[in-house]
């Protein structure tokens, strides 16, 4: 039998692993999507816990940041995979069902990436909140400015100015991360090109095209980042 090409193996031809690639592409760029806005949602709350907090909410946010900083993201993954799994299974049996009942793979793959990120993304958020000119908080307080719209029209503008290239950093560590959701079997970039490398016995093309795309995201990404960071500093340049 000939030998395919490199083209004709990762090409979207009769042969071609092509579309398959693609789809994991989608689903790598959908599990890290969704992790890193979870993580926002939790990031805010525990920057918000950091700051404004009293002394058991500090303690709280500084507990789950150390933690969560601290312990592997595959360890993590596997907690989320066959604890809730162990939770579903015990709730399954108060109804009648046997078996082992799993979480679906993308829900816990963006869980454990979301529940991991907000432990830096709160950090980010923290840093940020530090840079807002106290100056300002203390103008917006004298002239009667309540906290929701001293924080709608002060402290989140500036903050999200100010954090958006932390939360570039985090976004690249999620994308990464992303590739350890394989072990739940969600057929995501680097399963994808397990598979076919194990089909093909073509392991070199595969992973080398799977780091072609990785990098390929991480580039577009960057960029969008970049831009984003520009689009929020404008103001401060022309000032300047």
């Amino acid at each position: 039998m000939q030998q395919l090409s490199y083209f004709e193996l990762v090409g979207f031809g009769p042969n071609g692993w092509g579309w398959a690639l693609l789809t994991a592409t989608g689903m790598t760029i959908a599990v890290a999507t969704c992790g890193f806005l979870a993580g926002s949602i939790v990031g805010t709350l525990v920057a918000w816990g950091k700051i404004g907090g009293n002394v058991v909410i500090r303690s709280l946010a500084d507990g789950y940041t150390t933690v969560l900083r601290g312990i592997p993201d595959l360890l993590v993954i596997y907690l989320f995979y066959f604890g809730g799994s162990a939770a579903l299974g015990a709730i399954g049996s108060l109804f009648g069902a046997e078996g082992f009942i799993g979480v679906p793979a993308f829900a816990t793959g963006a869980m454990a990436i979301g529940i991991v990120s907000g432990a830096y993304q709160a950090e980010v958020f923290r840093g940020a909140f530090q840079v807002v000119s106290r100056g300002e908080l203390e103008a917006a307080r004298s002239v009667g400015m309540h906290r929701w719209l001293m924080f709608r029209r002060i402290i989140a503008p500036q903050v999200l100015r100010y954090a958006i290239p932390g939360l570039g950093n985090t976004w690249q560590l999620v994308l990464k991360e992303s590739a350890l959701i394989s072990v739940t079997g969600l057929v995501e970039l680097l399963r994808q090109s397990h598979i076919a490398a194990g089909s093909t016995r073509r392991p070199f093309d595969f992973y080398i095209t799977a780091a072609v795309l990785y990098l390929l995201i991480t580039w577009v990404s960057t960029y969008l980042f970049q831009r984003a960071e520009a689009h929020s500093m404008r103001g401060m340049r022309r000032a300047s």
